[in-house]
């Protein structure tokens, strides 16, 4: 059966340490490891713009002696006058994976219904899976382990990361706190899945209004921005409400002194976290987002049936 990545949880835990340790063999050894060689194509699909998630899954795929097929649907017919489907069906007959950057958890659900190649989700509104992939790579290298550690999450708690942080997090068997203002709270239902996920694995979920407590004596802090894409215009007052969930010195020094902060960028400097942190010596926003092509290159040889 044809294996899809299009959210956290379609990996179990044994699963996602699998692709980490693969992640940590091929940043260790980053030309070594060429499962589509040949080469193979990869079409990567984009209805929304990027910077971080086009240049990683590019360079990741040629990294795996690929051909990356880099395809802006807004400047071709894909998914219009034809069912996201049935073009599904053609790209299995050319390509190796199909990786899409969209906006409805629906658009990749329909073509991963019928595709015939391994489909990944390279951000959708619901969920950030790569990005967390990357995430759990770098707290495994500055933490050591994921599991045990406490992640806190500050911000806008309804969004794509905070749900993938629930996800992601309780599988890799971490406490996850997530803290965000009234009206902004996850979905129940991730909150639900997060916490049946973390009683198997020994995490725990929590979902908090106060930042503080959620970041006290915490190992990981992370945060995103208030404003994703394509709510800019939704006249909605993000500021005054985020406000006392900004990253900052202050909240930082309640976590553990040798905490670390994450960003998966890109960052407003000054709303979500202030540049002393960003730039400061418990950042590890630049590892994180360089080891978006580590988590990519394995997941997708992983997907293919690669081990090293």
């Amino acid at each position: 059966m044809t294996r899809h990545f299009l959210r956290d949880d379609d990996l179990t835990p044994a699963e996602q340490s699998a692709v980490l340790d693969l992640a940590q063999l091929m940043k260790a050894d980053r030309y070594g490891h060429k499962p589509f060689a040949g080469p193979k194509s990869i079409a990567v699909l984009f209805d929304k713009q990027s910077l971080r998630t086009r240049l990683s899954f590019d360079v990741g795929i040629a990294e795996l002696g690929g051909n990356p097929i880099i395809v802006d649907t807004q400047a071709t017919h894909f998914g219009r006058g034809e069912t996201l489907a049935d073009a599904a069906q053609v790209l299995s007959r050319y390509v190796s994976a199909i990786v899409m950057r969209t906006y409805g958890d629906d658009r990749i659900a329909e073509i991963a219904s019928v595709a015939t190649v391994p489909v990944v989700n390279a951000l959708t509104d619901g969920f950030h899976p790569c990005q967390l992939l990357a995430d759990l790579l770098t707290i495994r290298e500055r933490c050591g382990a994921t599991h045990g550690r406490t992640l806190a999450y500050v911000g806008d708690a309804a969004n794509n990361m905070s749900h993938s942080y629930l996800l992601a997090g309780a599988t890799a068997g971490m406490h996850v706190r997530v803290a965000g203002p009234s009206g902004f709270d996850p979905d129940p239902a991730i909150v639900a899945r997060a916490a049946e996920i973390a009683a198997w694995t020994g995490g725990s979920v929590s979902v908090l209004r106060d930042p503080f407590e959620a970041v006290d004596a915490a190992d990981v802090i992370a945060t995103d921005t208030w404003t994703s894409m394509g709510q800019e215009g939704d006249g909605q007052d993000r500021l005054t409400p985020f406000r006392p969930y900004q990253v900052n010195k202050e909240l930082i020094a309640t976590a553990k002194p040798d905490a670390i902060v994450l960003h998966c960028l890109p960052a407003h400097r000054g709303d979500e976290i202030t540049d002393d942190v960003m730039d400061g010596p418990q950042s590890a926003v630049l590892d994180e987002a360089e080891n978006r092509v580590h988590a990519q290159k394995a997941l997708l040889a992983w997907l293919a049936g690669y081990s090293a």
